[in-house]
């Protein structure tokens, strides 16, 4: 191999390990990080024995931000159940008649987190998850070519609270879809 192709190769390489990692920070269905090893280090010493003390007694380990979010996310969940079969109407944010965004919106409202009105706003206000992390009071985006179309508060078992269209009111729903993605709101 002559040394003009080595180059060439090189900066091939270069410019190939540049694009994904824009790929991987710009998509947002995407979840992985890019495999490279700088990304991944080892627990320090400290941090392995407390989470073997912790978890050797039944212990949850959560911060304080973690738990607070999660009692606002829930309180924010049983406020849009309490709204079942509250008529849907397009636009409406409640506290009589909702659409899906609306829904949601209104919601975290009551417990004092702001939200942006359309639900395609809200998947991008919200901090992406995965399905695996999904908990009770988390947002769920349906999702096509065209971008975020459809949003609902998660209830656990695969079940969501939310407005699904003209014609029907708030209900508890299984998810219907693959096409979802998850948001949780901090």
């Amino acid at each position: 191999m002559s040394n003009r192709t080595r180059v060439h190769t090189r900066r091939r390489a270069v410019r190939v390990r540049a694009r994904e990692r824009t790929l991987v920070t710009q998509s947002p269905g995407i979840m992985k990080a890019p495999r490279t090893r700088r990304h991944w280090r080892p627990l320090p010493t400290a941090a392995i024995v407390c989470l073997l003390t912790f978890t050797g007694f039944g212990a949850t380990v959560t911060t304080a931000g973690t738990a607070q979010a999660s009692a606002v996310s829930i309180k924010a969940l049983e406020i849009a159940a309490s709204k079942q079969g509250s008529p849907y109407r397009w636009g409406a944010t409640g506290p009589r008649l909702f659409d899906c965004s609306g829904l949601t919106l209104y919601s975290f409202k009551q417990v004092g987190r702001n939200l942006p009105r359309t639900a395609s706003q809200q998947y991008g206000y919200t901090r992406h998850i995965s399905r695996e992390a999904r908990a009770a009071g988390d947002l769920v985006f349906f999702a096509s070519k065209q971008g975020i179309y459809h949003v609902g508060m998660y209830a656990g078992k695969g079940m969501i609270w939310h407005a699904p269209k003209t014609g029907t009111v708030v209900r508890l729903e299984r998810i219907w879809t693959d096409n979802v993605l998850y948001g949780r709101v901090d």
